[in-house]
C-alpha cells in the first residue's frame, strides 16, 4: 500500500486518526428531525395495518456529516429506518429483524456496537476471551478493550431511543451494516426486510415490509431516469 515506510506506522492508522480527528467536529451536530415515513424515497406501506417502514441510506459522508466516527468510509452503511404508526394501537420493535437484503440474497443483520468497534479500531474481537478455570468453575470472559464511547454517544443521539411506535407517531433510528464484502454499488438491486414487529400486547405480528433501495437511487440528483418499455405495436 506503501512505496516507502513509516516507522511501526500505517497508512491505513494515519488515514484512520485524520478520520477520526475530522470527524470529532461533529460531536454537536443534530441529524434532520424524522419525517412520516411516506415522505421518504423508500418506504412499504400496509394500508390494512396503518403502519409505514422507510428506509433512507447514507452512502455519503458530507450527506450525515453530524457522525462522530467515519463509519462510511469503514464499509459501514448507516441507513435511518423510520416508523409510522396512524393505528390507533402501540407497536412494539423489541423482537424485529431489520435486515440488509443485496442483489445477491446476502442477508446482512444490523451491526453491533461490538461490530462497529472491530470494524473502526481493531482487528481483534471485542466479544473478549475465555480464560479456563479449575473445575468445577466456568471460564470467565476477559475483555480486552471496551466498546468506544463515541460509538455509544453516537448510538445514543442517532440510534433508537426506544422500542415503542406509539399510536399516531413516528419513531425512527440509524442501523449501520457491513457492506464491505459486497459489489458496487451496493444498493442497487438490494432492499431492506423488516419482520417480526407486531402490537404491543402481543396479540398480533404485522406482515413483513420490504423496502426497494432501487427507489432511494432513482430519486438522487443525477439519477438516470428508467427508460420507458417500447410498445411492440407502435
Amino acid at each position: 500500500m506503501m512505496s516507502h515506510r513509516f516507522p511501526r506506522t500505517s497508512i491505513l492508522l494515519v488515514t484512520t486518526t485524520c478520520l477520526f480527528a475530522a470527524n470529532l467536529l461533529a460531536a454537536d451536530k443534530k441529524a434532520p428531525p424524522p419525517k412520516p415515513a411516506n415522505q421518504y424515497a423508500s418506504f412499504d406501506a400496509h394500508p390494512n395495518e396503518h403502519v409505514t417502514v422507510a428506509a433512507d441510506p447514507c452512502d455519503d459522508p458530507k450527506d450525515c456529516d453530524f457522525f462522530r466516527l467515519p463509519y462510511i468510509q469503514h464499509g459501514m452503511l448507516p441507513i435511518r429506518v423510520i416508523f409510522t404508526n396512524d393505528s390507533d394501537t402501540a407497536i412494539s420493535l423489541d423482537d424485529a429483524r431489520i435486515q440488509f437484503i443485496s442483489i445477491n440474497n446476502d442477508k446482512i443483520p444490523a451491526a453491533t456496537d461490538d461490530d462497529i468497534q472491530r470494524r473502526l479500531f481493531s482487528t481483534k474481537g471485542t466479544a473478549g476471551r475465555k480464560i479456563p478455570l479449575p473445575a468445577p468453575l466456568p471460564p470467565i470472559t476477559v475483555h480486552d478493550k471496551p466498546v468506544d464511547k463515541l460509538i455509544t454517544k453516537d448510538d445514543t443521539d442517532f440510534g433508537f431511543n426506544g422500542t415503542t411506535v406509539n399510536p399516531h407517531s413516528t419513531l425512527a433510528g440509524y442501523l449501520f451494516y457491513d457492506v464491505r464484502q459486497l459489489d458496487d454499488p451496493v444498493l442497487k438491486g438490494a432492499q431492506l426486510y423488516v419482520k417480526m414487529v407486531h402490537t404491543v400486547d402481543g396479540k398480533k405480528q404485522l406482515f413483513d415490509f420490504n423496502i426497494p433501495f432501487d427507489k432511494w437511487l432513482a430519486a438522487q440528483p443525477g439519477a438516470t431516469p428508467t427508460p420507458k418499455p417500447t410498445n411492440p405495436s407502435e
